[in-house]
């Protein structure tokens, strides 16, 4: 079996021929590439292999990169850190995915999977491609936080999280529920991994989900308050230079 390693991760490309040499399958890596560039250009100047390891992420950009340059008229199988890829993979072609560090036995697997498939497969689709890469470039918000209480650890969900308050250098969740819990993140960095579709910050101290408003008031000096759900027993107030955008994303 011909095979081509698309890596640019040395040490794991060096582990991928060493698991691929131990298997029972008579594999011939032809090359290992390291970059979208050259794998390009390799593909378009030799005979197309009959099985392509592919990183997803390589030093020049994601690998997908590959496809809207060249025809691949052969089956994939995905390499990755980044588990959440792999649906994407399967969506242009790719026989399997792969999580590194690599598993011999999640290898002989996909080989065997590879196998079982093998003349079945063409290459890639095209379409699929081009949806797939579509979804990449959408970004991704967080959906869930890891909290302590007491001792131990809970995972709460961003949509049950009415709003964020910072006080004393503590970054407090408050939950539809009532209860309260402490999260790892600063108001900037909450800013940075929330939809901001669903959550505005007010002021320095406070970022609020839309559910949680309960009411809103007109306040001195151009400002307005807010009634919240649930209450919080303090004044919580729309920053002056806040409140055009406030009432922007209220009305998107």
């Amino acid at each position: 079996m011909r095979a081509l390693i698309i890596e640019d991760e040395r040490p794991a490309a060096r582990r991928l021929e060493q698991l691929l040499q131990a298997t029972t399958h008579d594999i011939d890596v032809q090359a290992v590439i390291d970059s979208v560039e050259a794998a390009t250009a390799w593909l378009r100047t030799y005979p197309m292999p009959e099985l392509i390891f592919m990183d997803i992420q390589l030093a020049d950009g994601l690998s997908f990169d590959i496809f809207e340059q060249v025809e691949v008229r052969c089956p994939v199988i995905f390499t990755t850190a980044y588990d959440q890829y792999a649906l994407q993979a399967f969506q242009v072609s790719g026989i399997d995915y792969l999580l590194k560090p690599i598993n011999p036995d999640d290898l002989a697997r996909a080989l065997t999977k590879y196998e079982t498939l093998r003349g079945q497969q063409q290459g890639i689709d095209a379409v699929a491609l081009q949806r797939m890469v579509a979804q990449l470039q959408q970004p991704t918000y967080k959906s869930r936080f890891l909290v302590k209480s007491g001792e131990e650890l809970h995972q709460i969900l961003t949509d049950d999280i009415a709003y964020f308050r910072s006080t004393q250098g503590i970054t407090w969740a408050h939950l539809h529920s009532g209860k309260r819990y402490g999260v790892d993140f600063t108001l900037d960095q909450l800013g940075e991994v929330l939809d901001p579709s669903a959550f505005y910050r007010i002021n320095r101290q406070m970022m609020i989900g839309e559910r949680a408003i309960e009411r809103i008031h007109t306040y001195f000096n151009h400002r307005l308050k807010l009634t919240l759900r649930p209450d919080l027993d303090e004044d919580v107030i729309v920053s002056r230079d806040r409140v055009t955008d406030f009432k922007a994303w209220l009305g998107r």
